[in-house]
């Protein structure tokens, strides 16, 4: 026997733990993966492909939502499914390996070395079955890699620290939040209480590194490999409950394919939207303001101002009243729940007037009636009001979308009104320590830092 049989003899895979019944071909967990970017869902998925609603689901639940394998059609380089189902149709018939090359298209060798490696051997002798030949082959083809997170504890824990560290006050105090149930795996908790975090996206964290780390280039790592080991099983750097420290709460990843009333008297047409100087919407100069109320549960409510150019978050207390709960309410008298006209208006004032007169130009307000005070918060500040159009939450975006991030910490149907003026500003730091991308990575306390910073060295030029 010639040494290159011999080789060929020892070509024959070693024997393989088998896993029960052996798994479906790549290709039809390509094309599940391809229906659910469609918009189906894992059942209905499965259905598509020929496999069952479980099968669906511990796919879509393993993978994060996130396919684990490339959706690109094959190559041709590997022989397919159907090619290894011909080959055994076509060895069961007696063709010998030339034969079956020349009807397959393929190489003889290519033939031969798969009648070795990826025949069945639980039966003590070769025998070639194609659903067991592709398990063999997909077994084998698996490359597996140690993720970065999981290789590098530093970067792990720099990654873990501004996803899940703590709130602190201003004298370094750690802030708590609210008791949290235990993570339950279950998706965007809507009505429950979630634990409060530093809670910066993968994406402030990727690209906050190079500028915390400058010189370091271990210190890197892309967003998507912070989103694969927070939603990928098999990756391990990261728990799986870390997932509720993201906006969205999700504990999946979610398939983007898969969701004018009349003016109140308060708002006039001097102060509508459409009425507001040209100058706010490049976001070149500081100071003008967008506001609205985060309502819990009980008439509780915060205030929240976002200043467009900077992104800087102010959070007003609006304590309730004394008497509340207590006293019965009565037709036309006086609000206690703290965002009556009266107490926005006051506690709006007493927020703004800290700023410098450079950063008071304007504010734009929903139409709630809570600022039907305007012309006298106008007075008192010398900020002109505007009021968005019905039913355009998108003119007053930079708000909106704040309003979601604080909604982290103040969740729809909580009591907001729990939490004491102290603990609210711990949340407006940590709001504002998180670098934006709209910033250049910067966070909205050093971007409004530095228009401090301009604004005095022009006065003091001026004043020279």
């Amino acid at each position: 026997m010639g040494r290159r049989q011999q080789a060929s003899d020892r070509a024959v895979r070693p024997a393989m733990r088998s896993p029960g019944r052996p798994q479906p071909p790549r290709q039809v967990e390509q094309e599940f993966w391809r229906r659910i970017a469609e918009g189906m869902s894992s059942e209905d998925a499965a259905a598509a492909v020929g496999v069952s609603g479980p099968v669906g689901s511990r796919w879509f639940r393993h993978g994060g939502g996130m396919p684990p394998l490339s959706l690109a059609p094959p190559s041709g380089r590997y022989l397919s499914f159907p090619e290894r189902e011909e080959i055994a149709i076509l060895k069961a018939q007696g063709l010998g390996v030339r034969e079956t090359a020349r009807r397959l298209g393929r190489h003889p060798s290519t033939i031969s070395r798969e009648l070795r490696r990826n025949a069945a051997t639980r039966s003590g002798k070769l025998e070639y079955r194609a659903s067991v030949a592709q398990w063999k082959a997909q077994m084998a083809a698996r490359r597996p890699k140690v993720a970065k997170l999981l290789a590098d504890l530093r970067l792990q824990g720099y990654v873990q620290d501004k996803l899940a560290g703590v709130l602190r006050g201003p004298d370094g105090a750690e802030i708590l939040g609210p008791d949290v149930a235990p993570w339950k795996g279950r998706r965007k908790p809507h009505r429950q209480d979630r634990r409060w975090s530093k809670a910066w996206s993968p994406e402030q964290i990727s690209n906050r590194l190079p500028i915390d780390f400058p010189d370091d280039e271990s210190m890197r790592c892309s967003h998507e490999t912070i989103y694969q080991a927070l939603f990928i099983e098999s990756r391990g750097a990261l728990k799986r409950e870390l997932v509720a420290c993201l906006r969205t709460g999700r504990a999946l990843r979610e398939p983007r394919a898969r969701t004018r009333n009349r003016p109140g008297g308060h708002v006039t047409a001097d102060v509508v939207i459409s009425q507001r100087p040209a100058e706010v919407e490049d976001r070149a100069v500081p100071g003008h303001w967008e506001g609205d109320l985060i309502i819990g549960l009980n008439r509780s409510a915060i205030g929240t101002l976002v200043e467009r150019s900077t992104r800087y978050t102010m959070l007003v207390h609006l304590p309730r009243a004394e008497g509340y709960g207590m006293v019965a309410p009565t037709k036309n008298g006086p609000p206690l729940g703290g965002y009556g006209a009266v107490a926005m208006k006051e506690a709006l004032v007493e927020t703004m007037t800290t700023l410098p007169e450079q950063l008071r130009r304007t504010l734009t307000w929903d139409r709630g009636k809570e600022l039907s005070q305007h012309a006298q918060f106008k007075i008192e500040t010398g900020i002109a009001v505007y009021f968005a159009d019905p039913q355009s939450p998108w003119q007053r975006g930079t708000n909106e979308n704040h309003n979601g991030l604080l909604r982290q910490y103040f969740p729809k149907g909580t009591d907001i009104s729990r939490w004491s003026n102290e603990e609210t500003q711990a949340v407006e730091a940590a709001l504002n320590s998180r670098p934006r991308k709209s910033l250049g990575w910067k966070t909205p306390a050093e971007a409004l830092d530095e228009h401090l910073r301009l604004l005095h060295q022009a006065g003091v030029a001026t004043t020279g």
